[in-house]
């Protein structure tokens, strides 16, 4: 019953959406836009910290209007900076922080544009690669971790900002190409052909890309630091042959192909591998 009512309710909303872009189309385009990059989960309170988060050092960045939230645990001269993804936060990172924790590294974790303690209402990459360059110049991190869409942030982070003291990345279960995301929305919604191309036109004049241009498969071509990328073929949120594209493009990085763990990705032997590609095992 739940599913046929989801399935009414986005049906429905794309029925108007298309039927909005005959008569209003900047509106329809705006419309399409926000569904697409407003999380509707993911948000968090001070009062009601995850337990993950709640004995880490707490502090608040700001860049342009945007206001977003750090999480610190001191360590040694190592430090590694968590990207979490989609309708998440910080706490994502809960059953890989022990691992992390051992090697005696320092960790960083950030809360995405309108995400945990972070402000705002819409999410976008280029905003949250801004994020990162600001937690990056103030701790200085050698590595950086992604999942989901957060991965895709690094990439496009080390792509746009080529940060020349980052030795190392990981990359968990994330997408390549912002096209197959625009493709699964415009299916879920069943949009029609002219609301895609307003979105597009959307997308142009706020970002400057097209949607074919976006892609971490051709950023994967500018990365000259060793990457990690790990994606699970039981995924059934970011398809495995998306982590395949990035990988066949980035010349410095491994591909491990996994099988069970679904999106989160959670398994204590891919951690100890990431723990060991990055500073080397520790017990």
């Amino acid at each position: 019953m739940k599913k046929l009512k989801y399935f009414i309710l986005t049906k429905s909303i794309g029925l108007y959406i298309n039927s909005l872009s005959y008569i209003r189309p900047k509106k329809a385009s705006h419309l399409a836009y926000r569904l697409f990059s407003e999380p509707r989960i993911g948000k968090l309170t001070k009062e009601k910290l995850p337990l993950a988060l709640q004995d880490a050092k707490t502090e608040t960045f700001y860049f342009n209007d945007n206001q977003f939230e750090s999480y610190f645990w001191q360590g040694n001269e190592n430090v590694i900076l968590l990207i979490h993804g989609w309708e998440s936060n910080a706490s994502r990172w809960e059953k890989l922080l022990p691992y992390l924790k051992k090697t005696g590294s320092t960790i960083v974790a950030i809360d995405a544009p309108a995400h945990g303690l972070s402000a705002g209402k819409e999410f976008n990459v280029p905003t949250y690669a801004a994020f990162i360059d600001v937690a990056v110049q103030k701790f200085q991190p050698n590595f950086l971790i992604g999942h989901s869409i957060g991965g895709a942030a690094c990439v496009y982070y080390q792509h746009k900002y080529q940060n020349n003291n980052l030795k190392k990345m990981v990359l968990l279960g994330a997408p390549s190409d912002l096209k197959t995301l625009i493709t699964n929305y415009v299916a879920l919604l069943s949009l029609n052909n002219k609301m895609v191309q307003l979105l597009e036109n959307h997308f142009l004049q706020k970002f400057k890309f097209k949607f074919d241009d976006f892609s971490g498969q051709i950023f994967g071509k500018s990365l000259t630091i060793e990457g990690l990328i790990a994606h699970d073929i039981d995924d059934t949120i970011v398809a495995f042959d998306e982590g395949k594209k990035i990988a066949s493009s980035w010349k410095n990085a491994t591909f491990i192909e996994t099988k069970g763990l679904g999106h989160s990705m959670h398994d204590d032997e891919l951690y100890q591998k990431i723990t060991s590609f990055l500073v080397g095992a520790k017990r």
